[in-house]
């Protein structure tokens, strides 16, 4: 089972941080429409993150809210993408459309998984990260092929995403027990589906991958950025914690 619960902190973190990060658009989004979608999305993955830390809870791990404010970065799971600071449009853009298909393929695949509460809440969560991947590949496409500049921006954000998007991939020392118990499929054949879903649109949107045909297949020609999954972080963590947490941690004890 720890097995399980090592899976469910990643998704868990995963959530609740790119949300924390995608909230950080509300109010300041260069133009209405992505103000909305950002704080929509922001909210969605949030509940999403609540829902993998009561199923945490369900297996003794304890309060969602602790779970979420009480601990420290080392003991977050994520993976650096998220974490990451926001940087512009561009590339809080590219950030979304990068995890959004590794969302897509995830969830598709714990759907089926034989921990039973997991593919429950794996089919729910998928028709609302449907149109968070819409939102994201609307967007690639729109401004990819739009003008010079906004193909070099997005480039130069897909650029530094990429590797850091890599990292959601990264392999645990758990993966052969998840594998073994069919909770889920290894982490390189999710990215290699990942691989085969972003590709094409990325070539359709005129944007250069780092990835190369290979075997049948695609092959990045980047190394990953890893860690998180060890709980081994950017610097921006710590920073982003110190902010989310500084309220809830001022006074655990109050009844809100």
């Amino acid at each position: 089972m720890r097995a399980v619960i090592n899976l469910l902190y990643r998704l868990a973190d995963d959530e609740l941080i790119l949300g924390h990060r995608n909230s950080e658009w509300t109010g300041v989004a260069p133009i209405l429409e992505e103000d909305i979608a950002f704080s929509s999305m922001a909210q969605d993955e949030m509940g999403h993150a609540l829902t993998y830390y009561r199923l945490l809870d369900e297996l003794s791990e304890g309060d969602p809210d602790n779970l979420a404010f009480r601990r420290d970065a080392p003991q977050f799971r994520c993976a650096h993408l998220v974490e990451w600071p926001r940087e512009d449009l561009a590339f809080s853009i590219a950030r979304q459309f990068l995890y959004d298909a590794a969302e897509s393929v995830r969830l598709a695949a714990l759907s089926g998984s034989s921990y039973t509460p997991l593919a429950q809440v794996a089919r729910k969560l998928a028709g609302e990260e449907k149109y968070h991947f819409m939102h994201g590949k609307a967007w690639i496409t729109r401004l990819g092929n739009a003008t010079d500049e906004s193909r070099a921006r997005m480039q130069a954000a897909l650029d530094k995403a990429f590797p850091l998007a890599l990292g959601l991939f990264e392999t645990t020392e758990w993966e052969t027990e998840l594998v073994a118990q069919n909770v889920q499929p290894p982490e390189a054949e999710l990215r290699a589906r990942w691989f085969a879903l972003i590709a094409p649109i990325l070539q359709e949107s005129g944007l250069r991958a780092p990835l190369v045909s290979a075997n049948g297949g695609w092959q990045a020609t980047v190394s990953a950025s890893e860690g998180g999954r060890r709980g081994q972080h950017t610097e921006y963590l710590a920073k982003l914690l110190e902010d989310m947490q500084l309220v809830y941690r001022s006074d655990p004890d109050a009844e809100w």
